[in-house]
């Protein structure tokens, strides 16, 4: 069993560390403000990444680190603090203390800028289109550079409990582009926290890993299919076509090939099996 810190533990960070220490594993959770209750056997480090001081206490002797930390907003300043001054605190504090875990570092497939509804898949090059995605994509290499057994994995968007963005969204009846198609990509927050869990038993089980792996599930959709999929599981009306020109953003699609390659199976493979379930808790199937 490994000793692990989860840095920043929120939502996903929180129903990871509890899977972890069903497994057996030791983690330790580093939070700015720890809640007053914890999980039985999980341990709270109090700290901010972004203050080297505060981390001057923090253990070394870990085996993976995972950085799951959300900046404070979308600003460029927030994303530099997190994703540039607060990895290298972090490995500032390792180095010091002669530690060199392995990390699993949650990015995002906002790194990547296509926007014409091309394919990207790990061998893309990343070219981020906005400053906050641009501090995401320097953490990235940052932290490959530091050691080419860390692992980056890029979410796509999203949803579950709590993250029902789509879902108020159907209820405004949108005005939504139909044509070119705009691809959307997304992934369950179960499937986030069974990917993480993936990746490590996968390095504990001496398999070949790479860099980098896109997390995003099976279906990259089109947003005019799923808001009108949405209205009908809703019974509302559905989306209003947007006029644009035939030159206007259409996204990207995100592939999954090597995360399933690796093993990975999706506990939801699109959107209509995410959201069913979602729809189901809520009380609308």
């Amino acid at each position: 069993m490994a000793k692990i810190l989860i840095v920043g533990c929120g939502s996903i960070g929180g129903q990871l560390a509890f899977e972890l220490i069903a497994k057996g594993h030791a983690v330790v959770a580093l939070k700015r403000h720890p809640p007053p209750i914890a999980l039985e056997d999980l341990i709270y480090f109090a700290a901010d990444v972004t203050e080297l001081t505060s981390l001057k206490e923090l253990p070394v002797d870990f085996e993976v680190v995972y950085f799951i930390v959300s900046p404070d907003g979308r600003t460029a300043d927030s994303y530099q603090a997190v994703y540039e001054r607060g990895i290298n605190n972090l490995l500032e504090v390792f180095s010091s203390g002669g530690s060199s875990p392995r990390w699993i570092f949650v990015s995002s497939t906002s790194v990547y800028g296509q926007t014409q509804g091309e394919w990207v898949d790990e061998q893309t090059i990343a070219q981020p289109d906005s400053i906050t995605s641009h501090f995401i994509r320097q953490g990235e290499i940052r932290l490959i550079d530091a050691s080419v057994h860390n692992i980056v994995v890029r979410f796509s968007g999203i949803y579950g409990p709590g993250r029902e963005y789509l879902l108020r969204i159907a209820h405004q009846i949108p005005s939504i582009q139909q044509y070119p198609s705009y691809y959307t990509n997304r992934i369950h927050q179960q499937d986030c926290v069974g990917v993480l869990l993936f990746i490590l038993e996968s390095h504990l089980a001496g398999s070949v890993m790479d860099s980098y792996y896109i997390a995003s599930d099976d279906d990259p959709a089109p947003m005019w299919e799923v808001m009108n999929w949405l209205a009908q599981q809703l019974n509302i009306l559905g989306p209003t076509v947007k006029v644009v020109q035939q030159d206007v953003i259409q996204n990207k699609r995100c592939n999954n090939q090597r995360l399933k390659k690796l093993g990975y199976e999706f506990q939801y493979s699109d959107y209509k099996s995410g959201y069913n379930a979602l729809l189901e808790e809520r009380g609308y199937n």
